[in-house]
């Protein structure tokens, strides 16, 4: 079985080295020809951490010809702002380089399990790789995941199949000994676990089994009091409207139609030669809120929030984790 760690530019260190240590533990266990090796999407490099930027040796590139698991750590770094070195922009950049290239062919493989820790789902999900898809991150992370339309599970490990995502960042651990129990077996993981002594923490989600009875009472009166929080002001909002969201990598010019038709307000935003539909309209008090599914300059399911004033519309659009874009924009029709 062949194990390769991916390193990038600003990863987490117990995030890779929790499950490097593991898997390399199973293999003293098995009897089973076992490699791990640390790589790069670039290929053999020394990777700079993103935890006081300790260096770490990458030992090769990223290969898909090698049947086995594939495991992505998340990042290292500031969760209070934008800045270059924030958790949201590190992950972004890893998704933008020629590993994001790798992961989305490594997803079609199915010789191949994927596996993440932490934010390292957010980088497949950035790419538009897990759309539909279960998986869990980081509590801080979850949001985002939603926005790009996977399947958020508040579980510490999730197995969707040839997907298994972990949670914080000490779910490392976790996931690296439940994926030694899925391919090499109980015995092996728990000889790991006397060896580190440490038990897995949680249990892991699949989609399988009886589902929980949802509270249709709880149901109910959340649609009761959406229903109850839309007003007759549609008429302040109606209009087609040239707005700029400014987002953290860039200005992004947009066209919205709000349209009232028997009470209801509906809409759609033009952003170059795409249209979409605003999903979820819904005013309350002074403010409009919808839902819309971006293609640039990610995949993404943005949040808007919106007031007016006269012919001027100001407000934000935001992605779970992802800082708030600010809006601006005035009413041209």
């Amino acid at each position: 079985m062949h194990i390769q760690i991916v390193l990038f530019d600003g990863f987490d260190l117990l995030d890779a080295i929790a499950p490097y240590e593991v898997f390399n533990a199973a293999a003293m266990y098995s009897n089973e020809d076992i490699t791990v090796k640390l790589v790069s999407a670039e290929g053999e490099r020394m990777v700079t951490s993103g935890v006081n930027h300790l260096q770490i040796q990458a030992n090769g590139k990223l290969d898909l010809t090698s049947n086995g698991i594939i495991l992505i750590p998340g990042a290292s770094g500031s969760v209070h702002d934008n800045g270059p070195d924030s958790v949201p922009v590190r992950l972004r950049q890893a998704a933008e380089t020629e590993l994001g290239n790798l992961l989305n062919e490594a997803m079609q493989k199915q010789a191949i399990l994927l596996s993440t820790v932490c934010g390292g789902s957010l980088i497949l999900a950035m790419g538009g790789l897990l759309e539909g898809r279960h998986a869990v991150t980081h509590h801080m992370g979850m949001g985002l995941l939603g926005a790009t339309n996977a399947i958020p599970v508040n579980a510490r490990i999730v197995d969707d199949g040839n997907l298994v995502t972990g949670g914080g960042v000490t779910s490392g651990l976790d996931v690296a000994l439940y994926l030694v129990e899925r391919e090499l077996g109980p015995r092996i993981a728990h000889a790991v676990e006397q060896l580190f002594e440490y038990e897995r923490r949680g249990t892991v989600w699949k989609a399988e089994g009886n589902s929980p009875k949802e509270n249709q009472e709880e149901t109910q009166a959340e649609e009761t009091s959406h229903q109850s929080s839309q007003t007759n002001k549609t008429e302040d909002f109606q209009g087609e409207w040239d707005t700029t969201i400014s987002t953290p990598i860039g200005k992004l010019s947009v066209l919205i139609n709000l349209t009232n038709i028997d009470g209801q307000i509906i809409g759609t935003a033009k952003q170059g030669g795409d249209i979409v539909t605003l999903d979820n309209l819904i005013i309350e008090g002074n403010q409009l809120k919808w839902s819309m599914k971006v293609s640039k300059p990610m995949r993404l399911n943005l949040k808007f929030n919106v007031s007016i004033n006269g012919n001027n519309m100001i407000g934000e659009a935001k992605a779970g984790m992802l800082p708030a874009s600010k809006l601006v924009g005035h009413r041209i029709l």
